[in-house]
C-alpha cells in the first residue's frame, strides 16, 4: 500500500503538478457549479492496491479527496468481495458515492486491450471471471439496482467487424431497455479503436451512435482514446448533444504511446470542459490504467482540482 511519508516528500512535485492544467474560465465552471468540484476516480485504476483489504483502498481514496466512485473488475470479484448492497453501504458510509459500475458488453474471460491500445502498465492480476450483457443482462441489471447505481456502464466489447458492430448494438439496445425499467441509464464507454472504419468509411462509434436509442444508450467518453483517434470531443457533442453524461478524464503522451498522470500528457482537457453543458455531462472519473504508485493519483487529483476549481 501506498506510503504516506513518500506523499510527504513529493508535496512539492504535487504544488508545481497543481499549475500545469490552465484553470476554467468561471462562465464554464457556472454551468456545473457542484459536478466541476465532485472528482470522481475509476477504482479499476489503482488495482494494484488493492491487496487483500479493498476497504482500506477506498478509504485511502475518500482521504485523497475523491467523492464520485466508478467501479469495475477487479481480481477480488465484481464488486470486491461485497455485495451491491453492502459495497454501496461501505462507500456511502466514507462520504463518497457510488455512481456507476463497468461491465463486458460479450463475453471476455479477462479485461480487453483493444489492439490499438497499449497494454496497461501493471494490473497484471488474474481476474475472475466476470459477468456480460449479452448473457447475464438482468442480474447486472438488478445488481445495479441493489447498488443504488445511477449508471451501468459497458466498459468493451468486440467491435473489429461489422457483424460484431451490429451484435453490440442489438446487445446496448436491450441493455437500455432493462435499465430503464430499473431507473438506471446504461452508457457506453470507447477506446481508440471504436473510431476505426468498419463500413462504409463509418466507425463502430458512428454506428452505435446512429442506431441507438439516443435516450436508452448514452455515452462515457474517455477523454484518452478520443485524443489517440484524433477525434474533437467538442464536435462530437455537437452531432450528439446531451449524449456524454460520462467522461473518463485520463491523461496521453501521444509521442510516446503511454498513459500518464493528469498534467503530464498531451491532452487539453480545457476545451471539452467548456461544451460540458452541451454534451449533458453529469459526472466525470480519472482513470490511469495500471497506475504504478500512489503519488501518481494524488497528483491526478491535484491538478485535476486546480482545472476545475
Amino acid at each position: 500500500m501506498y506510503n504516506r511519508r513518500k506523499f510527504l516528500q513529493t508535496s512539492g512535485a504535487l504544488a508545481l503538478g497543481g499549475i500545469l492544467l490552465p484553470k476554467l474560465s468561471k462562465a464554464a465552471i457556472f454551468e456545473f457549479p457542484d459536478v466541476t468540484k465532485q472528482i470522481g476516480i475509476q477504482v479499476y485504476s489503482v488495482n494494484k492496491f488493492l491487496g487483500k483489504d479493498p476497504k482500506a483502498l477506498f478509504e485511502q481514496l475518500a482521504k485523497i479527496g475523491f467523492v464520485n466512485i466508478e467501479t469495475a473488475f477487479n481480481p477480488v470479484g465484481p464488486y470486491y468481495g461485497y455485495t451491491p448492497k453492502e459495497l454501496s453501504a461501505m462507500i456511502r458510509g466514507m462520504g463518497m458515492k457510488w455512481l456507476s459500475h463497468h461491465v463486458a458488453g460479450a463475453g471476455f474471460n479477462r479485461p480487453p486491450a483493444g489492439n490499438a491500445n497499449p497494454k496497461p502498465q501493471g494490473n497484471t492480476q488474474s481476474f475472475p471471471k466476470f459477468l456480460n450483457l449479452r448473457d447475464n443482462l438482468q442480474q447486472l441489471v438488478n445488481d445495479a439496482a441493489e447498488g443504488g447505481l445511477e449508471f451501468l456502464t459497458c466498459a468493451s466489447t468486440p467491435i473489429g467487424t461489422l457483424a460484431e458492430v451490429n451484435k453490440s448494438i442489438d446487445t446496448f439496445q436491450k441493455a437500455g431497455e432493462a435499465c430503464k425499467k430499473a431507473g438506471i441509464q446504461f452508457v457506453y464507454h470507447n477506446h481508440a479503436t471504436e473510431f476505426d472504419p468498419v463500413e462504409g468509411g463509418k466507425s463502430a462509434y458512428e454506428l452505435i451512435l446512429s442506431q441507438t436509442d439516443k435516450d436508452l444508450v448514452k455515452m462515457e467518453l474517455d477523454l484518452a482514446w478520443a485524443a489517440k483517434a484524433k477525434q474533437n470531443p467538442s464536435e462530437l457533442f455537437k452531432e450528439n448533444p446531451g449524449r456524454f453524461p460520462l467522461w473518463h478524464i485520463k491523461d496521453y503522451d501521444l509521442a510516446n504511446n503511454k498513459i500518464m498522470p493528469i498534467g503530464k500528457g498531451s491532452v487539453d482537457f480545457k476545451p471539452t470542459f467548456e461544451h460540458a453543458r452541451l454534451a449533458g455531462l453529469r459526472y466525470y472519473f480519472y482513470e490511469q490504467d495500471g497506475v504504478q504508485n500512489m503519488e501518481d493519483v494524488e497528483l491526478s487529483y491535484t491538478n485535476l482540482k486546480n482545472l476545475v476549481s
